[in-house]
């Protein structure tokens, strides 16, 4: 027999049960069908479960400890940088002062709130080395497509409507191609050569005329920094394109290069990766973009402005592309980042940079012997390994991710970068202790084991979830699509 713990909420419920005590009405009732018309209305009450306030704690409080979350145990999920949000900048963003206002309220009011934002774009202006920064964008895609919405307006403004090309390295963000693609661009991607990084002579086979932008993360996917960036800044411009920079990864770079000193253009930040604001299930997000003075006029308007002592929205921008977001950037995560810049101070960003490349770098090199590492250069902030050798024993990387559930951690990236086969991308952060590292790798070590003497083990892992293996494939193809009383999920 299931426990309350394990049972679905509508195994729990008896009727009669009620989970809620609300007051007295004491206004008039008014009639439904003013409210909402008959064809609008249900015509049977809908068959909710019915439980008790209690039951209904328990519920949710045990569905949380089935989540996972960086407050929770350790997240190493590649690409996404999912470190420790310090608490203190969930504090200061809800002070009332910055929660309670409102972005139609005059300027006037507002002079604390653009202060902040006003110094925010400095600080970011400062570890970008960009001369502008816009903080409107919702999320780092949302930031790609800004930026290169910038360098669209840049090129037609210049009469240059035959640049129709973006060309994205096969190591880069999933995303930047999409980006580009929504952009109004035709995406060309230029290959890796075999140390992972960008192929310079496929990279001036393709720039040419044609050539709108490069868009380059750095370090890229893989974990690996860039060496040939100025050769590939000269490159670009002198077939006249733009650089774009694809901010994600700066958690490697902190206070150690900027963009803008490497020759890009163009830049946006992921504010949830670098600078500890909430990240996943959809948002928040803040991804701003920033830029060299020739594409300043571009800039989505308004952007804060300093006269004298006072702070005002300024819309000077004939040739702006236009508001991005309604209005000014999500405050709210804003506040967030400005707090942490704040407590940290440079010489703090600098060591979230050092820290986060030296315990990836101690990761790669324990679980090495384990796990064929395709390249073998220092990483950066994350690292790949691939899983062929545990492919030749018939456990694939997605065995060894399910198997890490039984041991409590979310699995990492996996099958991406495309280019590294049966690949895992690992990304530790700054922010986990040696331990915690060490027992992560014990885990993946004891998994190689398993994958030698015993691979059934992992080939049916997970064996400790509240549910077994899951198809991933039906469930995002086929969702639930209702429940219905004392029955599960009907698929």
């Amino acid at each position: 027999m299931r426990t309350d713990e394990q049972a679905l909420i509508f195994e729990l419920s008896r009727e009669g049960r009620i989970g809620h005590s609300l007051p007295e009405l004491d206004i008039d009732p008014v009639d439904e069908q003013e409210l909402l018309p008959s064809k609008y209305r249900r015509q049977e009450p809908a068959e909710l479960p019915q439980v008790s306030e209690l039951q209904l704690v328990r519920h949710y409080t045990a569905l949380s400890r089935r989540n996972h979350g960086v407050d929770s145990g350790f997240y190493p999920l590649g690409s996404c940088t999912m470190k420790y949000n310090p608490k203190i900048n969930e504090d200061v963003a809800r002070y009332p002062g910055f929660a309670h206002l409102h972005p139609y309220q005059p300027e006037s009011q507002l002079q604390g709130a653009l202060e902040l934002m006003y110094e925010l774009q400095q600080s970011l202006e400062a570890v970008t080395g960009m001369d502008q920064v816009t903080l409107q964008p919702a999320a780092g895609a949302h930031g790609e497509w800004t930026g290169l919405m910038l360098i669209r307006a840049f090129h037609e403004a210049n009469g240059d409507y035959g640049r129709t090309k973006v060309i994205v390295p096969d190591s880069a963000h999933g995303t930047n191609p999409a980006s580009a693609v929504v952009a109004g661009f035709d995406a060309v991607t230029v290959r890796s050569n075999d140390e992972g990084l960008v192929d310079l002579e496929h990279l001036r086979e393709l720039a040419g005329e044609d050539t709108a932008a490069l868009m380059l993360t750095n370090p890229n996917t893989l974990g690996l920094f860039e060496r040939d960036i100025v050769e590939m800044a000269s490159i670009i411009h002198e077939a006249g394109g733009k650089l774009y920079y694809d901010g994600a990864n700066s958690n490697a770079i902190l206070g150690m290069t900027r963009p803008g000193d490497m020759g890009f253009d163009v830049v946006h930040l992921n504010l949830h990766k670098t600078f500890t604001t909430p990240h996943g299930g959809g948002g928040p997000g803040s991804g701003p973009v920033g830029v060299k003075q020739d594409l300043v006029p571009y800039l989505p308007a308004p952007i804060v402005a300093k006269d004298g002592e006072s702070y005002r929205f300024a819309w000077e921008f004939p040739d702006s592309i236009g508001r991005v977001k309604p209005y000014y950037g999500n405050f709210g995560i804003n506040v967030r980042a400005y707090t942490y810049i704040r407590t940290m101070g440079p010489e703090g960003l600098r060591q979230v940079s050092r820290q986060a490349v030296l315990n990836a770098n101690y990761m790669l090199r324990r679980l090495q012997p384990y796990f064929d590492t395709p390249y073998e250069q220092h990483c950066k902030h994350e690292f790949v390994l691939s899983g062929k050798r545990q492919k030749k024993l018939g456990v694939r990387t997605l065995d060894i991710a399910k198997r890490l559930l039984d041991f409590g951690y979310h699995p990492p990236t996996i099958y991406f970068p495309i280019n590294v086969e049966e690949c895992l991308m690992i990304e530790p952060t700054e922010t986990e202790s040696k331990e915690t590292l060490d027992e992560f790798c014990d885990a993946m070590i004891q998994i190689a084991k398993e994958a030698e003497t015993n691979p059934e083990i992992v080939q049916e892992a997970p064996h400790t979830t509240v549910v077994s293996r899951l198809d991933e494939t039906q469930a995002a193809r086929k969702p639930v699509l209702r429940w219905e009383a004392k029955e599960e999920a009907t698929v």
